[in-house]
């Protein structure tokens, strides 16, 4: 029998998780085309998703959390513009002391301008990096990226690491608006895990497993997953699905020979999210 090559997975990240809102993993197999779901994960605190994290594997992994601030922001703040230490200064810093410096500097900015924006924030439609509510994805990056180098994984075109666990920026809903448009799938908020949004979570995963996306894969689900995907309104698991299928276009991109895992050159202080 031959052996199996790396496993793919996808992460949807929280920077506060908790029983009813852990870390999820999707982990799943890119073979000929198809992306197959073996198994979901959950992790209700940082440190057992770091303890998982440091375990030796053979992955490509998608994580939806940003690796990278802004250039023009670390520019206006006099922070290093090396990768590295610029993470070791923002790691260093408290939330609040984020919070407080990241508003100043969006208050002296103009209406319609007022946070920076990553290069691949646009082509992605993901929110700032620098964000720090609804969804505050500058926590997410203080929580997260402190404890990707830590587990010594390597991030293409920002941290050596273990070239048998690669983590990449990934962004749910860039996959899911190439399949369904601006119709919202999930919720947070119990009072509005409507009917609506299971039938977009169903249209969704449908869309996935036809491989109707630019991606040119196709996902392989169990009836229990599927039927777990339909059922989290929050679509935590969803989110972490999608995030895997865009690591296996990585893997694929990686197996046909193109450098770092098909990410384009990127400013390496800010970092790409895949597939943008």
């Amino acid at each position: 029998m031959a052996a199996l090559g790396p496993r793919v997975l996808g992460c949807d990240f929280s920077s506060s998780p908790r029983r009813r809102k852990p870390i999820v993993v999707a982990l799943g197999q890119l073979d000929a085309g198809r992306v197959r779901l073996i198994d979901l994960l959950n992790y209700e605190s940082l440190d057992a998703w770091s303890e998982w994290l440091t375990q030796p594997g053979n992955w490509v992994g998608g994580f939806d959390l940003p690796l990278g601030l802004p250039r023009e922001l670390i520019e206006h703040l006099d922070w290093p513009t090396d990768w590295g230490a610029c993470m070791d200064h923002f790691s260093a810093l408290s939330r609040e002391v984020i919070r407080n410096t990241f508003k100043g500097f969006c208050d002296a900015r103009p209406v319609g301008q007022k946070m920076a924006h990553r290069s691949t924030d646009r082509p992605a439609g993901s929110s700032p990096s620098m964000k720090w509510v609804n969804p505050p994805v500058a926590y997410m990056l203080h929580a997260g990226v402190p404890r990707l180098r830590a587990a010594g994984v390597d991030i293409p075109g920002l941290n050596a690491g273990d070239p048998d666990r690669v983590a990449l920026e990934a962004y749910p809903g860039l996959l899911a608006r190439e399949l369904i448009g601006s119709t919202s799938y999930k919720s947070d908020d119990k009072t509005k895990q409507t009917p609506e949004r299971w039938v977009a979570r169903s249209d969704l995963l449908q869309k996935l497993e036809l491989g109707q996306s630019r991606l040119g894969l196709r996902l392989q689900l169990r009836n229990a997953d599927r039927g777990k995907l339909l059922s989290d309104g929050q679509a935590d698991a969803l989110d972490a699905v999608l995030c895997m299928v865009q690591a296996a276009w990585a893997l694929q991109q990686h197996q046909a020979g193109a450098a770092r895992y098909g990410l384009p050159q990127f400013d390496p202080l800010e970092g790409w999210i895949v597939t943008a």
